[in-house]
């Protein structure tokens, strides 16, 4: 365990020092993510501004939704970020996933510190000042429980998306271009919970409950740390299946990575 987490620190390292060696491109990529996080908030809180309410939530508790989800896919994107199915794809036609292969390394770690996008740190700045900024908007009367949810909140958020993300780079091995679909579930997904689930239509809604369980990620610990009722009369339990949903996501997604290593054909290249 302790050289697996020495080897990993190693990898991250060496992954930090190579982005750093040009600095200023290094801050105006971090600016420029932060930037465009602010700005797709900006244009939230400006529909706010006109219709005050969205479907009877304030821009209080929506930006609460938002910070988290901002937050969580900030992390997700940088820890995650060598299983990226674009990039992940990328490195499959060039060969580079062959020559990992022949390495003595565990392959999942090897990708997984193979890329350490540190820009992200913008996104994941300007989502927790939003969700400061929600907090100092919302009269919420904290209790252990909804301290210790809030914290799972962000890490099943992270490796729910991290496992779509694992799923995504392993579909290339048969497909080696990333395909399209993907994002629906990883950038798609994090943009529906990032806004109250009872505004998209029902099909939508049902599907990210049955099929893919988006909505227990943020929208129903949202319902239970904000004091809101369901408006879908589901169990008592359901804010609480947030760590279930990203465990099942995670576990799903490395049952089907391992399965995609262990028919990988090599590209040739």
């Amino acid at each position: 365990m302790f050289q697996t987490i020495n080897l990993y620190r190693r990898l991250i390292g060496v992954q930090i020092r190579s982005q750093m060696q040009y600095r200023f491109s290094f801050f105006m990529e971090l600016a420029g993510t932060a930037l465009i996080t602010l700005l797709e908030y900006a244009a939230l809180a400006l529909v706010f501004a006109r219709f005050e309410t969205l479907k009877g939530w304030t821009l209080g508790q929506v930006a609460f939704l938002y910070g988290l989800a901002e937050l969580s896919f900030g992390v997700m994107d940088l820890v995650f970020s060598g299983f990226d199915p674009g990039l992940f794809g990328w490195q499959v036609r060039r060969g580079r996933l062959d020559q990992l292969l022949l390495r003595p390394v565990n392959i999942t770690l090897q990708v997984l510190g193979s890329e350490f996008m540190l820009r992200r740190i913008g996104k994941i700045v300007v989502g927790f000042a939003i969700f400061l900024a929600a907090l100092s908007m919302n009269p919420i009367d904290w209790t252990p429980l909804k301290v210790l949810l809030t914290s799972l909140v962000v890490v099943s958020q992270v490796i729910f998306f991290g496992g779509l993300f694992m799923i995504g780079a392993t579909i290339t091995f048969w497909t080696v271009e990333s395909i399209e679909v993907v994002n629906i579930f990883t950038y798609g997904g994090s943009y529906m919970i990032s806004h109250p689930m009872h505004i998209f239509p029902d099909i939508i809604r049902r599907f990210f409950t049955f099929i893919i369980p988006a909505v227990f990620l943020n929208y129903y610990p949202a319902l239970y740390i904000l004091e809101l009722p369901d408006p879908f009369d589901m169990p008592a339990f359901a804010p609480f299946l947030t760590p279930v949903a990203g465990a099942w996501m995670l576990a799903l997604a490395l049952a089907f990575w391992r399965f995609g290593i262990r028919h990988y054909q090599s590209t040739g290249t």
